[in-house]
């Protein structure tokens, strides 16, 4: 079975606990308003993978991993491939402490329809992006509409009530030539960044966020 893939990283270390490694999926057809990602909502039949590519990707990482967070793009869009590929994940990690977070733009009640997917992740963080609910307070998440929801007991340990959940924030990276940041912006961090970097001569061009 294929999966169509934006993005492999590793290591992440701003969506979830620890040292991770994230995997994007390609196509959305929620585009959300001020979504960082918009290069990930076209579908793209040539990004296909095998899913057994993927899984060779993250059994092939030799840093610790404490979590796999899978995002996009739209992971409930293609629900048989990613319910394979956490099928996959829960093989690989075994008994170890890996856990499994899911990032979708539907609401948790729709969400929780694709049940053969959600019921494989440890914790699920549900919700479409609000611009305008973008408090900058919210770990994990872009928006304060957007809901956690622990699935498991080492879900709820790392992402249940009372857990310490990572600050929100971004790390960078240049591949290719290409700058690519990872994690949740606060409202303005990413014209913050901009500014910044033109003030050095360095412009940004092409810019996902910016449609």
């Amino acid at each position: 079975m294929n999966i169509e893939i934006s993005r492999l990283h590793h290591p992440v270390t701003v969506l979830g606990p620890g040292v991770r490694a994230g995997v994007w999926v390609q196509g959305c057809t929620i585009g959300c308003d001020g979504c960082l990602a918009r290069d990930t909502w076209d579908r793209r039949p040539d990004r296909a993978v095998p899913v057994g590519d993927v899984l060779d990707w993250l059994a092939a990482l030799r840093e610790p991993v404490d979590g796999v967070t899978i995002s996009g793009g739209e992971p409930l869009q293609q629900p048989a491939a990613v319910g394979a590929l956490i099928a996959g994940i829960r093989t690989w990690r075994g008994d170890r402490d890996v856990d499994i977070l899911l990032y979708t733009g539907y609401p948790w009640s729709r969400a929780a329809r694709h049940s053969d997917v959600v019921a494989g992740c440890d914790a699920v963080v549900a919700g479409p992006y609000v611009a305008r609910r973008n408090s900058g307070d919210t770990p994990l998440r872009g928006s304060s509409n957007q809901r956690i929801v622990p699935l498991t007991d080492l879900g709820r340990r790392r992402y249940g009530t009372g857990a310490a959940l990572p600050p929100r924030g971004l790390q960078a990276s240049v591949t290719g030539g290409r700058l690519w940041m990872v994690g949740i912006p606060r409202a303005g961090d990413l014209q913050r960044i901009s500014d910044r970097l033109a003030d050095r001569d360095i412009r940004i061009e092409g810019a996902s966020w910016r449609g």
